[in-house]
């Protein structure tokens, strides 16, 4: 992955990760020596985030096949969840 210093983005702005997008699909911007952010592209940040909305839905269908659930009113659920507070 291209390191772009915060001060290099501070004084060069969008078009200093423009230059370090166009030859990888990852930036990562280190402050003050140690790596912060990562930026990307909004195209494979869909697709990261259809990945992440996927695994949820795999693990909630694998939690109704393990009964790991509870149906019950909203009523019900409500006062379940003060209890519990």
């Amino acid at each position: 992955m291209k390191i772009l210093t915060a001060n290099d983005l501070k004084t060069k702005g969008v078009s200093a990760v423009d230059s370090c997008m166009e030859v990888q699909e990852e930036v990562v911007i280190s402050v003050r020596g140690k790596d912060k952010y990562v930026v990307i592209g909004v195209e494979k940040y869909a697709k990261l985030r259809e990945y992440e909305l996927e695994i949820a839905l795999q693990e909630a269908r694998a939690d109704v096949d393990a009964g790991r659930v509870v149906v019950e009113s909203v009523d019900d659920h409500m006062k379940r969840m003060s209890d519990d507070l």
